[in-house]
C-alpha cells in the first residue's frame, strides 16, 4: 500500500474535487434568479466536501479528523438533494442527474470507509 503524504493524494479527495468542478459548471447554466439560491447552495455543498477533508487532515488528532470526514459526508448528502432539486426543476437532465448522483453515492461510501479507518486503532 502506498504512503499517503497529503489528503489531496486520497482518491476520495480527487473524486470529490472533480465533482465540485462539474457542479460549478452546472451552476453556470442555471437561471440567473438561482445565482444566490440553488446555485450558491450547490457550490457550497460540493466545495464543502473537500474543504472539510482538508481541514480535518490538519487537525491535531484522528478523532477531530474523523469528525470533519463526517461533516464532509453530510455535505455530500446535501449535494445529493440539490442535484435532485435541479433535476426536478428541469435545470439538469435525467442523465446528468444519474451520473452525478452515482458519483456522489460513491464518494459518500468512500467517506464512510475513511471515517471507519480513522476509528480503528492506529497500526504501528
Amino acid at each position: 500500500m502506498a504512503k499517503i503524504d497529503s489528503v489531496e493524494d486520497l482518491d476520495v479527495f480527487k473524486r470529490a474535487h472533480q465533482l465540485t468542478l462539474h457542479v460549478y459548471k452546472i451552476c453556470q447554466a442555471l437561471p440567473a434568479d438561482e445565482k444566490y439560491g440553488l446555485a450558491s447552495q450547490m457550490k457550497r455543498a460540493a466545495a464543502s466536501i473537500c474543504t472539510n477533508l482538508m481541514e480535518g487532515s490538519y487537525r491535531l488528532n484522528r478523532g477531530e479528523y474523523r469528525q470533519f470526514v463526517g461533516i464532509a459526508r453530510g455535505s455530500c448528502g446535501e449535494l445529493k438533494y440539490h442535484l435532485l432539486l435541479a433535476k426536478d426543476l428541469g435545470y439538469i437532465s435525467e442523465n446528468d442527474y444519474s451520473s452525478y448522483r452515482m458519483e456522489s453515492d460513491e464518494i459518500s461510501k468512500m467517506l464512510q470507509g475513511l471515517a471507519k479507518s480513522l476509528s480503528s486503532p492506529k497500526v504501528k
